[in-house]
């Protein structure tokens, strides 16, 4: 697995990511686009559309964080993603991103702006290849990383959850 997990980071030219795994941008529109309504100053303007590949191996997770623009994820290879996500209004939900030998499994996701959501692989010695697409497009200025302490004070019934999934 170790082999596989090298040359796919090597072959898809992936780079380690701040909340966890490895990407690489693979598209940004060429059109940008007022976001009045996801940021205080309505002057501010996002690319229409961005994506990236993702890849989240087994002992490894993308902690915790929000951004402020829908992101949909997308199941390219490997075995299940674990995508927890936490609601403005306090509410918990499990996804599992997957190639659909489940009822359980989704092969595509849409987590909402403003969504507290952190991933990991579902089963042991695995990866998952995923992609997500963000609309209006990425930018790290929208990116929050939680801090654990905080995020398990508005999140109480979520805090073990939280801790295991936090990096700060």
């Amino acid at each position: 697995m170790h082999q596989e997990i090298q040359d796919l980071v090597s072959q898809l030219q992936l780079q380690p990511h701040p909340e966890g795994g490895f990407y690489r941008e693979t598209y940004r529109s060429p059109i940008s686009v007022p976001v009045s309504g996801i940021m205080p100053d309505e002057s501010v303007r996002r690319s229409l559309s961005t994506a990236i590949l993702f890849l989240i191996t087994s002992g490894n997770f993308s902690a915790f964080h929000r951004i402020k623009s829908d992101e949909c994820w997308h199941f390219y290879r490997g075995r299940p993603l674990c995508i927890h996500q936490l609601s403005p209004e306090g509410d918990y939900k499990r996804i599992l991103l997957g190639n659909l030998e489940s009822s359980e499994q989704v092969c595509q996701y849409v987590v909402p702006a403003g969504y507290w959501f952190a991933s990991e692989t579902w089963e042991p010695n695995s990866y998952a290849l995923v992609g997500c697409t963000v609309a209006p497009g990425f930018d790290f200025a929208d990116f929050e990383l939680a801090n654990g302490a905080k995020l398990s004070e508005a999140y109480p019934a979520q805090a073990a959850l939280i801790k295991r999934l936090t990096r700060i």
